[in-house]
This record gives C-alpha cells, sequence and structure tokens, in this order.
C-alpha cells in the first residue's frame, strides 16, 4: 500500500488503546487529523484503561454533555476551516454524526462511515434518532465495517453493498501472542489461590447485563469436571449480583473475582487459561459489535467459546469446531456442552490451540488498514457528493 498525499479529517469519540495500531498504520498511507471529543467517560469504556495517543497528529477538543450527548463547539469550527478531501466519522456522537456528515457536504467531499452496529437499537432514543442512521447507512458515500456481519446488516437496511468496506477488527498481534514466563505465570497462580493442576475458564471484561455472565455460571456450576477454576476479571455493576448468583449455586470456592485487570496484565491471564468465554447476550442497546478480547486470547493459542451474539463470532473470527466453538445466546446448557467437549479433550484443545494461532496471525492492523484504504480509495473517484 503506497503513502498517498490524500488529506483525511477523522472524527471519533476517542483513542482506546486498541486503536492505537489502526491509527498509526492509516497515518503512514494519508495524511490524517484525528478529532477526539469525549472525556473517555462513555457507559461501555472501563475507565480505568483511560485515553490513548500514537504517533499520529491528533486533537482531544474541550466539550460539554447535554442529555447524554457530547457536545463540542470547537469541532464544526476546525472541520470547516481546515481542507480535506476526505471526512471519515464512527457511527457515535448524536452532534459530531450530523456535524461532520453536514460539512463534508456543504465541502463537497466524500464522507465515510464507520460502524460496529448490526442491528436496529431499540432503545427510545435509538428507535426515535433512526431514519437519520438509516439514511446516513444508505447515503455515506462508503462505510466501513468490523466484519461481513455488519455488511449483511447494513445492506438490509438499504446500503449499497459496493459501498461498503470490510476492515477486520484487529488488536496489536505482537504484543498479545508474547510469551509468558512461567514465573509470570505461577506468580498468578499464587496470587488467586489456584493450584498448578487445576484448569482455568476465564472472561475477561466489563461486569454489564449485556456480557452474560449469569448464563456462564450457571453452566459452570454444572461441569462435572471438578478440577476448574473460573476466573471473571473486569469491573462492573453486576458484581454483587454475580456474587450473589455463585453463593446461591454453592460455588464461591471454585471462582475467582480477579477485579480490574491492566492491559499488560491481561496477557498474563490469558496464558493461563484453558478456554476463553464471551457469553455475550442480544439487549435493546445492541450486540456485542465485535469484542476484541477473543483476538486477544487466540494470540496466546487460547481455544475461544462465544456465543452468536458476539461480532468476533458472527464475523468469521471464530470458527466453530476450528480455533473453539459458536453457541446460541442465552443458553446455558450450549455453554455447558461446549465447556465440557473442550475440557474433556486434550488433543481437541490442542489442534484448535493451533488453529487459533494460525488464525489469528494474518488478522492484523495492515489487514484492518487496507479496508479503510479501499474506501478511501472508492470516494476519491467519485465527483459528486450531494446531500
Amino acid at each position: 500500500m503506497e503513502t498517498t498525499n490524500i488529506k483525511v479529517a477523522f472524527t471519533t469519540n476517542l483513542c482506546a488503546h486498541y486503536n492505537v495500531g489502526t491509527f498509526e498504520e492509516l497515518s503512514r498511507h494519508y495524511d490524517v487529523d484525528y478529532y477526539f471529543y469525549s472525556a473517555g467517560d462513555e457507559w461501555y469504556w472501563q475507565q480505568k484503561h483511560g485515553v490513548s495517543a500514537g504517533n499520529f497528529h491528533f486533537e482531544y477538543l474541550p466539550g460539554f454533555d447535554i442529555s447524554n450527548t457530547r457536545i463540542s463547539l470547537d469541532l464544526p469550527i476546525k472541520l470547516f476551516r481546515r481542507s480535506y478531501d476526505v471526512y471519515i466519522k464512527c457511527i457515535n456522537g448524536r452532534f459530531a454524526l450530523p456535524i461532520t456528515y453536514l460539512v463534508a457536504r456543504l465541502k463537497h467531499k466524500p464522507f465515510i462511515l464507520w460502524t460496529g452496529v448490526w442491528m436496529r437499537l431499540q432503545t427510545p432514543i435509538h428507535r426515535l434518532i433512526f431514519p437519520f442512521t438509516r439514511y446516513i447507512y444508505r447515503h455515506a458515500d462508503a462505510i466501513v465495517v468490523y466484519g461481513e456481519h455488519i455488511k449483511r446488516y447494513l445492506v438490509s437496511e438499504g446500503a449499497d453493498s459496493q459501498r461498503v468496506f470490510v476492515a477486520p477488527h484487529a488488536v496489536d498481534n505482537n504484543f498479545y501472542n508474547r510469551d509468558v514466563s512461567p514465573r509470570e505465570q505461577i506468580a498468578l497462580r499464587e496470587e488467586l489461590e489456584i493450584n498448578q493442576d487445576q484448569k482455568i475458564i476465564l472472561y475477561l471484561g466489563r461486569l454489564e447485563e449485556s456480557k452474560g455472565i449469569s448464563y456462564l455460571i450457571e453452566a459452570f456450576s454444572q461441569l462435572k469436571n471438578q478440577n476448574t477454576i473460573l476466573i471473571l476479571a473486569g469491573e462492573g455493576s453486576l458484581r454483587q449480583q454475580l456474587e450473589n448468583q455463585i453463593n446461591a449455586l454453592g460455588i464461591q470456592s471454585r471462582v475467582r473475582f480477579a477485579g480490574y485487570v491492566s492491559i499488560n496484565q491481561s496477557v498474563v491471564y490469558y496464558s493461563l487459561a484453558w478456554v476463553f468465554v464471551l457469553p455475550s447476550i442480544t439487549l435493546p442497546t445492541g450486540k456485542e459489535p465485535w469484542g476484541l478480547v477473543v483476538n486477544e486470547a487466540l494470540n496466546q493459542g487460547i481455544p475461544v467459546i462465544a456465543t452468536d451474539a458476539v461480532g468476533a463470532a458472527a464475523g468469521g473470527l471464530v470458527l466453530d469446531g476450528v480455533n473453539g466453538f459458536v453457541v446460541p445466546e442465552q443458553n446455558s446448557s450450549a455453554l455447558l456442552e461446549a465447556l465440557s467437549r473442550i475440557l474433556e479433550s486434550p488433543e481437541q484443545h490442542s489442534n484448535m490451540s493451533e488453529k487459533a494461532k494460525e488464525l489469528i496471525e494474518k488478522w492484523d492492523y495492515e489487514l484492518n488498514v487496507e479496508g479503510y484504504s479501499r474506501a478511501v480509495e472508492f470516494v476519491t473517484r467519485t465527483k459528486s457528493y450531494p446531500l
């Protein structure tokens, strides 16, 4: 991919740690200005992760909140006054999205939407604004999406399939596939009071309803293999509720709440796990857009069990029976069956572990940015960008 002199304005709410590699790679091919307008306090974001930066040109813009809408008055000024060839905006932002789209149209420049949403959101506010959202789906000059599952959804909403470009969601594979020393593993086992011969089932993420953790706990409680430990790593509003469920099932001695796990320490957790589980469910607020913890776990050669409400499963990264299992959401019995199969067959586990490393190796930032580049090349060939 050759470097070009195309000038790009890329607006999104914040720079998450997992986006740094994408933004840096994109900046190696285009002249990009990144505009971040959030304070990093979104409900879906682990606040302790903070916000990030990287080797690219960016600004964190000041702003204020009105009725859960972030307003940055600097954004339209900067977008309009500066000269850009392409405008890219993520799906988030009830103020920033229409502003970016409007500026692009007033300046007769192409607009690219970036989205991970793959269902109609059913909250009152989302139902109210959906006509505008669908308008953007149908009138964006191009749309960049995490995977094929999102493309299928957008086409069902009237988007032109030729304008939708898949940019497979990726993490820093070199960071997550590092060799974890036995010393680090032993130290973590000792900290969590887990014996060396006990197999670990790992969940890492927010402790919230959308993650479907209660179904995982129910399945774990029915496992015949008692020499297993369930680690629930992360923080969230459901902590007490989940503890109550665990106590009621009488399995508290076999469950560990690890609390917040730093990005660096997460690699050690993955390396200890026998299997990683992401049991997310569908809510009115949406489905799991992707689940980058899946990419992270696969980099350590850990088979993954994910529900069909997880984007990484619907998008083709988790292949049922190959590098893990895909099970129906909200189904403890299906989770139990998948856990039992992977715990009771070391040979299958070994094969899945090998496939996990093999498949994730090419799922990197370069592949991700190829999707963006196809979109940019597509829109810059167009001469007219009407409202």
